[in-house]
């Protein structure tokens, strides 16, 4: 009789693709054919594998030879339908959404190429919601220009002179356009969102200089000596903000990791944005004040004017009032900065804390998990069924679900768009939770896909807390035991391990004696075993087109009950079979399917996703706790990986960050000022726009992310514009006019006050379309907006105030240690 072996060797020889030669005679030379390659499966079926009494033996007599699909045991769907899913990657640096449009014009020509019943279709495209979300962030940087150049034309109420700042807008954004086109930069949410928060920046240099301009023209100068004097006056002052703003992005520069290399391009396109706009406000700005701007009486002003002005000018005097009042009773500001400070602090310690907003991108990621030692027929009935269930979601428009040859599946869901369903993704997966779960023998864990997802495993869940231990008996006793106790807590969700301990497997023990008495070798029960139930590949046919595998297995009928396994036979030596029963025991045993490591030791994920309103920072506490309580052995040791891991970093990293973008902004104003004193008076504006940040995020209930950290650092930048107006004129009238401390000042403060009001309002307006926004990825950029508007806010209020007193009590400490009086501020008539 023919073995499994004879099979397989008469199988392997039985085609070949070898070089055969060629002929070459006194004219012509010919190459060497022949008909040695077998490419149907028609063709292996007259294949002779042996004989019987003299009679050719035909594959077709012992085998049942079919075309089929290489691998039985894998099978994919879309919409519910069978389908082969096919994953299409952009190369590193390709642009994703030239290389989508690329693969749509292919598509057509590939199905012209395939059979007509096959249907070709997009089940997942990202590009749509990355046009979306660009779509929306362009929306939303036309609203900030908007807004900005309505604040303009409110506090000037002048067509000319709102023209001026308003071309510092496109000037400084067009230029920014092209240092980053030779950059190598991408027009991206990053970029776009740095371009929007611009905005606020670029016009507040050009309002400065225009309101300075304007000033001496009231004052009785000709509009180009007025320009001149103007941008004399300010020229200190421009050059001072830009630079110590340009020192706050020194940190972002400088951040490690993926979150350092995503952040580099927003923050080197913002201070491209800053530095053109500097230049602008210098240049063109005074050049256009001097052709546009002229004096006009008041008569000619109409009546919503007046009105406006009688309003400024309420405003101007109420706080020449209350500052008088404040600089008399200094202990109140200077309690009240502490008291700021203190309360900064405490509001950075309670706040809930995480890496970065969760977006709704349309898109859901999922992994099943089935019992591990299911089989593959009933792991397709079981996907099938969790297949029903998102069909009927209203809020799916595709979905694709892919299983192999274990106990687990992949599953890939897009959305329908924003403006079609009602619903966010987290909520669409909180629906489907209880729906998914009521499906028997299996478990559908699924998240949200981020834009952003730092390392880690692939897992069924958004974030990973892994064990590693040497002693894999140890990590197999004391992995479900954490995960026992992880799912107890009520911050997380879907939590679900990688371990693979349950699976079974069947022990062929051979009797070794037997055996080498009947001169079989192990090898040869192996190779018997692996033709068997190996699905082995034991030939190639190589067509025009393509090249296919020859498969070799026993009919499917014999692969279901472990006792079919002793019904195989091994032939001997001697050209005899004996039954694998005669020679070995099948016994049935538990077995790992898998043993994941990491750094060569044996380890256990359990991935997990957060509840809602839970912050990844109070998910991070809570599985520490509870590690800790359940008391892991010595050996064992647990770390958060991907996500999680980098969050940890990088709230170890944010008050160092902090710190040093206040110690760069410190050293380049004491550079420009030559003073170790006025930048601390400068610097003492931003505990307060802490507070208003901190307290903003807390209202609106978003928890304390890398992008509200980088709010936080910008808000470094744009408050201490009001300290360094003051300051600057202060310093320049003790110079020139001879006033004292508390005067100077008080005067300074009260020059000021309306362009620092345009500014403040002009950069906190340019903020709010990105707090409020909605749509495609708004989730990333609202964190940004909402730091920045309550930082303004807040800082706005309290600033105006605590600037002048801080001014003059610094100055008074230093006049002590010179031994110099400071005179008070006289009574005014």
């Amino acid at each position: 009789g023919l073995s499994m072996e004879d099979v397989r060797a008469s199988l392997s020889t039985a085609t070949a693709n070898s070089p055969k030669g060629s002929l070459s005679g006194q004219v012509q030379t010919r190459s060497i054919a022949a008909n040695d390659q077998l490419t149907t499966a028609a063709q292996y079926r007259q294949l002779i594998i042996g004989y019987n009494n003299g009679a050719p033996v035909r594959l077709s007599d012992v085998a049942r030879v079919i075309d089929d699909v290489e691998n039985q045991r894998a099978a994919g769907w879309v919409d519910g339908q069978r389908a082969i899913p096919l994953i299409i990657r952009r190369q590193p640096g390709a642009n994703i959404i030239d290389v989508i449009e690329r693969v749509k014009a292919l598509i057509p020509e590939l199905a012209r190429s395939i059979n007509p019943a096959i249907d070709v279709v997009i089940a997942l495209d990202r590009s749509t919601t990355i046009r979306a979300s660009v779509v929306d962030v362009e929306r939303t940087l036309l609203i900030s220009i908007g807004l900005v150049v309505l604040v303009v034309f409110l506090f000037l109420r002048n067509v000319r002179a709102t023209a001026i700042p308003s071309v510092a807008v496109p000037l400084p954004l067009v230029g920014t356009f092209g240092a980053m086109y030779l950059c190598g930069y991408s027009l991206d949410n990053l970029s776009l969102m740095a371009l929007t928060i611009s905005t606020g920046f670029v016009v507040d240099d050009a309002i400065v200089v225009t309101e300075n301009v304007s000033r001496f023209i009231e004052e009785g100068d000709t509009p180009l000596q007025a320009a001149f004097k103007g941008a004399k006056q300010i020229g200190f002052t421009i050059v001072s903000i830009t630079l110590s703003l340009l020192a706050v992005f020194i940190p972002i520069l400088l951040m490690g990791g993926l979150v350092g290399r995503l952040f580099r391009e927003f923050a080197v396109t913002l201070s491209f944005a800053i530095a053109i706009s500097a230049v602008v406000s210098l240049t063109v700005t005074p050049m256009m004040a001097s052709r546009m701007l002229r004096h006009e009486r008041e008569v000619k002003h109409g009546r919503l004017y007046r009105a406006s002005e009688r309003a400024f000018n309420w405003m101007h005097d109420t706080y020449g009032t209350a500052l008088r009042w404040v600089l008399e009773h200094e202990w109140l500001m200077l309690a009240a900065t502490g008291a700021t400070i203190a309360f900064t602090v405490y509001l950075y310690i309670v706040i809930p804390k995480g890496l970065f907003p969760q977006q709704d991108t349309g898109s859901i990621a999922g992994g099943s998990q089935a019992p591990q030692d299911i089989s593959f027929p009933a792991m397709k009935a079981r996907t099938e069924a969790l297949n029903s269930v998102l069909a009927q979601d209203a809020n799916i428009e595709h979905f694709v679900s892919f299983i192999g040859q274990g106990n687990t599946g992949f599953f890939f869901i897009q959305l329908k768009p924003w403006g079609v369903r009602k619903l966010t993704a987290d909520q669409v997966i909180g629906e489907l939770r209880p729906k998914l779960a009521r499906v028997p023998g299996i478990s559908l864990f699924l998240q949200n896909v981020q834009d952003v997802r730092l390392g880690g495993r692939l897992s069924g869940a958004q974030y990973q807390y892994t064990l590693v231990d040497a002693n894999l008996d140890e990590l197999t006793q004391w992995a479900p035991r954490v995960l026992d106790k992880l799912r107890s807590l009520p911050q997380l969700r879907d939590v679900n391990s990688d371990q693979q301990t349950n699976g079974l497997r069947l022990d062929v023990t051979v009797d070794r004696d037997t055996a080498s008495r009947l001169g079989i070798t192990p090898q040869a029960i192996d190779e018997t075993l692996y033709d068997a139930f190996g699905q082995r590949q034991v030939a190639t046919m190589y067509t025009q087109l393509n090249q296919y595998r020859v498969v070799l297995e026993v009919k499917p009928e014999f692969q279901v009950n472990p006792s079919q396994v002793q019904m195989l036979y091994v032939r001997t030596p001697s050209g005899g079979q004996v039954p694998l029963s005669a020679l070995a025991k099948v016994t049935e045993a538990p077995t790992a399917l898998s043993v994941n490591h990491q750094g060569q030791f044996p380890a256990v994920t359990i991935s997990f996703n957060l509840a809602p309103d839970t912050a990844l920072g109070q998910a991070v506490t809570a599985i520490d706790r509870a590690t800790r309580d359940i008391g892991l052995p010595a050996s064992a040791r647990g770390s958060f990986q991907g996500t999680a891991q980098a969050f940890q970093q990088s709230l170890a990293s944010e008050p160092f960050l902090i710190a040093f973008a206040l110690v760069a902004v410190y050293i380049v104003l004491g550079v420009l000022y030559e003073s170790y004193v006025h930048p601390i008076t400068i610097l003492s504006t931003l505990p307060s726009a802490g507070v208003g940040a901190l307290l903003a995020l807390l209202a609106v209930n978003t928890e304390f992310s890398i992008i509200a950290l980088i709010g936080i650092i910008l808000l470094i930048g744009i408050v201490k514009k009001n300290a360094i107006m003051m300051i600057d004129f202060a310093i320049e009238a003790e110079r020139d006019q001879g006033l004292s401390t508390i005067e100077a000042i008080y005067k300074a403060c009260l020059l000021r006050f309306r362009p620092i009001l345009m500014t403040t309002l002009a950069a906190l307006l340019g903020g709010v379309p990105l707090a409020i926004g909605r749509g495609a990825g708004a989730e990333l950029r609202q964190p940004l907006g909402i730091t920045i508007v309550g930082g303004l806010l807040f800082s706005q209020m309290l600033t105006l105030f605590t600037t002048p007193v801080i001014y003059v009590a610094l100055d008074r400490f230093t006049r002590k240690r010179q031994t110099h009086p400071v005179p008070t501020l006289q009574p005014t008539a």
